[in-house]
């Protein structure tokens, strides 16, 4: 089902805004200038113990002008709706290059830092709406809170379940964009994301744990909870159901004998360790060292395009900005950019990168592939993730055949700690529960677990991806970037997939707790 942008926010002068920042621009001597007038609605609910715990209700309204001048950017926003402070803001973008520019001569700079975009077609009028069908706010709060304690409740019934924690984190973008080039485009995007989690907590000797739901947050509306009659539903009731039981499998399971294991890794684990390793590693402004000083930088340097053996043969991933109910799809970017979807590992070598328009010209593409994003009207826009995802076989294996083809080994299910160096090389990630696997068949959960390798050893050692049938759209509304800090959400889709030979460590052993 589409809906239409909300009627509330196309009444905002939006075009008036832009026309009259645009211009002043134009006179003032930009070379490029954009303005982007955004308003984001988020809310929050929080229960503990199926009683509400807090929660939060906020609106983000404002505007921004992007501007080059003299080859350096200039950048500034402003909250007031009106044609003159619009007209100002452009000025002080103006202004801010112009400070800028006199900064890079006295540095002596030697043109290369001067800022050139790459070419896009221009898009006129352009509207776009992401995929959903109830919008999470059109829906009485009572209706949230009441489900959210329904499933909390049931959860805290269960034998051995001490406490439950429900959390519903619901988002709705309204975004307008227009560009002296002639490009404008009016968007809308909805997301949400629920977690439920069971702690346990051993009366005797103070042993605790938890486990929380899997499923992934979406760019989908209510109908990702609620039976509304349509498509897209995670199947809530039965994954609540079997957590208790679970939960009381991993407090009883034996700690994991350290050494080196086949691995199946679920999509609810491997998703993430796609985001540490791949996502941020093939950011092209952090593999050029743009983000050095807060974020890091990346082991696939520029000069490894096309050479890097990231992976064994089987490894394909994609950047996409286009998927279907994807945290970081888009109709257009932050600079006016199409959404895309492209190559960035093929066959285990590095083939493409993340790219915004200055990055894309810089490096010598063609064209962005529109990965600029901006977190609220008064950030600058930043070279930001998409939706990068590990593609299935399309005859591969189903979970419990990959499972079937390991002799010793452990299934990993559901994400949980992580750790991960600056240059996104060696890492550590964590689960949920683990399972052995002994003979084909898994024999019972394991704990005190972690992986670790470093990326190219691990996707080296990968042997083989599960089907379409195991594919499953993970993500964060969380990702993190930029200084001063701004967040992103982003989806992994990922197929179940098989590793050989990957080093586990006993975490509790490592710790020195043992």
């Amino acid at each position: 089902m589409r809906h239409e942008v909300d009627q509330s926010f196309q009444a905002l002068p939006l075009r008036a805004l832009a026309d009259a920042a645009l211009a002043r621009a134009r006179a003032l001597g930009a070379e490029h200038a954009d303005f982007r007038l955004e308003r984001v609605r988020s809310a929050s609910w929080r229960l503990r113990d199926a009683r509400p715990a807090g929660s939060s209700d906020s609106t983000d309204l404002g505007f921004a002008v992007r501007v080059v001048h003299g080859g350096a950017w200039g950048f500034a926003s402003g909250v007031d709706l009106t044609m003159d402070a619009a007209a100002k803001v452009a000025s002080q973008a103006v202004a801010m290059a112009k400070l800028s520019a006199q900064v890079i001569a006295a540095a002596g700079g030697d043109g290369s830092a001067r800022v050139e975009l790459a070419p896009e077609p221009v898009h006129a009028d352009r509207t776009w709406v992401s995929a959903y069908e109830v919008n999470p706010f059109d829906v009485p709060d009572t209706e949230k809170t009441g489900l959210l304690a329904e499933w909390s409740a049931g959860l805290l019934a269960a034998d051995g379940v001490s406490h439950a924690d429900a959390s519903l984190l619901t988002v709705q973008e309204n975004k307008f964009y227009a560009d002296t080039s002639g490009t404008t485009t009016t968007q809308q995007r909805v997301r949400l994301q629920s977690q439920l989690t069971a702690v346990s907590v051993d009366p005797a000797t103070g042993e605790f744990d938890s486990m929380r739901t899997l499923a992934p947050p979406v760019g989908r509306g209510w109908e990702y909870l609620a039976d509304t009659g349509g498509e897209g539903r995670w199947d809530w009731e039965g994954e609540l159901a079997r957590i208790p039981e679970l939960l009381a499998e991993k407090l009883r399971a034996p700690s994991v004998q350290a050494g080196s294991y086949d691995l199946v890794v679920d999509p609810s684990n491997l998703w993430l360790t796609i985001h540490e390793s791949i996502g941020h590693a093939t950011e092209l402004d952090r593999a050029l060292g743009y983000e050095a000083a807060y974020a890091g930088t990346s082991f696939a340097t520029f000069d490894q395009l096309g050479t890097l053996r990231y992976g064994s043969p089987v490894m394909h991933v994609t950047g996409d900005r286009t998927a279907e109910h994807g945290l970081a799809t888009v109709g257009y970017d932050d600079e006016g950019v199409a959404g895309q979807s492209w190559d960035l590992v093929k066959e285990g070598v590095l083939v493409g990168y993340q790219l915004d328009r200055r990055i894309a010209r810089l490096t010598g593409f063609e064209r962005s592939n529109g990965c600029s994003f901006a977190d609220s009207p008064g950030n600058v826009p930043v070279q930001r993730m998409a939706n990068v995802s590990l593609r299935p076989a399309a005859d591969g294996p189903s979970t419990e055949e990959l499972i079937a083809g390991v002799d010793r080994g452990i299934y990993i299910v559901g994400d949980r700690s992580w750790s991960i160096d600056m240059q996104r090389y060696n890492f550590q990630f964590t689960g949920q529960r683990a399972y052995a696997i002994r003979n084909g068949q898994l024999d019972g959960q394991v704990k005190d677990f972690a992986y670790q390798a470093t990326t190219t050893d691990f996707w080296g050692s990968m042997a083989a991806v599960g089907g379409p049938d195991t594919y499953v759209l993970g993500g964060a509304f969380n990702c993190g970037k930029a200084q001063p800090g701004q967040v992103a959400a982003v989806s992994h889709g990922c197929p179940s997939a098989l590793f050989r030979g990957v080093s586990i460590l006993n975490t509790t052993s490592e710790s020195g707790r043992s």
